[in-house]
């Protein structure tokens, strides 16, 4: 896990913390990542409905990456927090997938629960999903 912290140009101290967690590709450890996404949304004075959004958004996203990932490869979860938005990216070793489907019912479930959601594919062999959550963001009706 690591942290850092910087300053905004106008001397006033501003939240940028950075935490990484890599932990098995395996549905059995998503429990951590749901409850490392609620401790640090909580950090950041989320609400208890945006907190739990966010962790079932997490928990989704790691549902798709899991399928497409290596059995025995580690999947790394990045949360970005910064002021009042939050981002994640999580990511999976793959052997040759694409990126997933934006058309199925899981990406949805995504994209209701995110400000914004992204999936990347960096290389060949890896998948990300990126998702951003800001305190106090409207969703539309």
């Amino acid at each position: 896990m690591t942290e850092d912290t910087e300053t905004r140009a106008t001397g006033e101290a501003a939240i940028r913390d950075v935490v990484s967690i890599r932990l098995p590709a395996d549905s059995a450890y998503l429990s951590v990542l749901r409850t490392a996404t609620a401790g640090l949304a909580a950090r950041l004075d989320f609400t208890l409905d945006e907190i739990e959004d966010l962790r079932i958004a997490v928990d989704e996203a790691c549902a798709m990456l899991l399928n497409e990932a290596v059995p025995g490869t580690d999947l790394t979860a990045e949360f970005e927090l910064t002021g009042q938005e939050m981002q994640v990216r999580v990511e999976v070793a793959t052997v040759g997938s694409s990126a997933p489907k934006r058309d199925d019912f899981a990406w949805m479930v995504l994209t209701a629960l995110a400000d914004d959601v992204d999936a990347v594919t960096d290389a060949a062999d890896r998948m990300a999903i990126i998702l951003r959550k800001r305190r106090g963001a409207a969703r539309p009706a």
